[in-house]
């Protein structure tokens, strides 16, 4: 049996605003542990016994792209990386993942993961990957139910139905789906037993979620088959026709198919659940973080550079600058180079709204950390203000930049290790430590790394507007274009 890791990494996690952003979302983020959370997912089907494991399959939205190619190679997991144009939820993602799963004549069982979800205990979810493999194989289509321990708000649910065949490993067919409770319902749910929380997670034979799809939406399968019939290999990733896709309507797994298999539907296949103690977390906000992270013998949970007095059950973290907590329970502190969070713990579900709020006023704080990543290495904007911006770059080894112009503003780069070779107008030179070249406004530059070690700089620049859209690109070995 072939097993496909399929990691779907399109969501934004805006309630974990300020870490995380909507151009370097919560799975691309060391949230716990060293692993970013993306890598965590890929990392806990290692080992995985009685089955062949295929290269892992990202289905991710183009920004992430480079972030994410080189998190698979930091772990040496070079796999396929699908990317989508557009956001079109989970229903679509799956439907790529399986017609790239398909390509060569295969019909792996397909291991359907969020990227940004916690998993402590990673061989009890093997063991249940392995049953769940076994009845995916078969031709039941497979969720996982979360055993609930608490009347969770925050989650959806699923009720059981009678055993499956013969009810190895507590497989039940799937009697319904039912929405985020309020809390007494919740607690009616733990009472009652025979519901679990919904986990997202899924196995299936790509044929059988193509088949799926085409019965129960066939709008989606044709768009996303024309998209990627369209498409392209760009290097390691993997293109779909804008405009195919853009056409696709957006729909999640479970309204697009998993509800309509409840219903016994001729012609589909079976929706069974299985059950999973794991340790499992979505990690959906700061409350949640909280709760699987190690904490002190008064209930808190510190990060980074933090003191806390005569504090409680609190979570405080801090990217740089110090953070102290006197005399307060409950709270969720949070330090970042640009922003700083403070909320009570029962109140991080409404985050999200000062993300809302920065969108709307047209704030760079909901996009972008201060520190930006590139495929060429990273800048961080240490200082700004009326007519100039400061910015430490740091280039990897072999990296460039693109060949580019800008109409508003000058530039000055001083190199504080390594070796810069650049390209100014008509001439290419070398800018060695302790050494600096200006860049005037209109002239049409390259920056690169040529060295086996990182290239550090610190770049001035000065002028009328220095937004990151004032960038003509005449050339780019990255492929964008913007």
């Amino acid at each position: 049996m072939l097993i496909q890791p399929v990691v779907l990494s399109g969501g934004s996690g805006t309630r974990l605003w300020p870490l995380s952003r909507e151009k370097y979302p919560k799975q691309l983020l060391p949230l716990i542990g060293d692993d970013s959370l993306l890598q965590a997912t890929v990392r806990r089907v290692e080992g995985l016994q009685g089955a062949e494991l295929a290269p892992p399959m990202v289905v991710s939205n183009e920004e992430y792209r480079f972030v994410i190619a080189e998190q698979l190679r930091l772990m040496g997991k070079p796999g396929t990386i699908v990317l989508e144009p557009a956001g079109r939820n989970t229903a679509p993602a799956l439907t790529l993942a399986a017609l790239v799963a398909r390509r060569d004549g295969a019909d792996p069982v397909l291991l359907v993961m969020p990227a940004d979800h916690v998993i402590v205990d990673v061989q009890a979810f093997q063991a249940a990957v392995a049953e769940g493999a076994c009845l995916a194989d078969a031709g039941a289509v497979v969720t996982f139910g979360i055993t609930p321990d608490t009347p969770e708000t925050g989650y959806g649910y699923i009720q059981s139905g009678a055993p499956y065949a013969d009810g190895a490993g507590g497989a039940r067919l799937i009697a319904r789906f039912v929405e985020k409770p309020d809390r007494a319902t919740a607690q009616g749910y733990l009472d009652a037993g025979g519901y679990a929380w919904n986990s997202g997670l899924f196995m299936l034979k790509a044929s059988n979620w193509l088949a799926a799809i085409g019965a129960c939406r066939p709008d989606i399968l044709a768009a996303c088959d024309s998209a990627w019939s369209k498409g392209s290999a760009d290097g390691e990733f993997l293109r779909v026709d804008k405009v195919a896709f853009a056409a696709c309507p957006s729909d999640s797994i479970d309204y697009a198919v998993m509800e309509r298999l409840t219903a016994g539907a001729e012609g589909l296949p079976a929706g069974v659940v299985l059950p999973l103690s794991a340790g499992w977390s979505d990690v959906g906000a700061w409350d949640a973080l909280w709760q699987v992270l190690p904490k002190d013998g008064d209930g808190n949970v510190v990060q980074g550079d933090v003191l806390l007095h005569d504090s409680h059950n609190t979570l405080a973290l801090s990217e740089g600058r110090l953070v102290a907590c006197v005399g307060v329970d409950d709270l969720v502190v949070v330090e970042t180079a640009d922003a700083v969070l403070v909320a009570r713990k029962d109140r991080t579900q409404d985050v999200k709204k000062i993300v809302e709020a920065l969108k709307r006023d047209g704030r760079s704080e909901g996009q972008l950390h201060r520190k930006v990543f590139r495929p060429w290495g990273w800048y961080d904007s240490v200082d700004n203000g009326a007519r100039f911006q400061v910015k430490r770059i740091v280039v990897k080894p072999g990296g460039q930049l693109s060949l580019q112009m800008h109409h508003h503003r000058a530039e000055h780069w001083i190199v504080v290790s390594g070796t810069a070779k650049v390209t100014r107008d008509k001439e290419t030179y070398l800018v060695s430590e302790n050494e600096s070249t200006y860049i005037p406004l209109g002239a049409t530059h390259r920056l690169e790394n040529p060295g086996r070690l990182p290239l550090e700089m610190i770049e001035v620049q000065s002028g009328s507007y220095l937004g990151e859209d004032d960038i003509v690109r005449f050339e780019d070995v990255y492929g964008r274009s913007q």
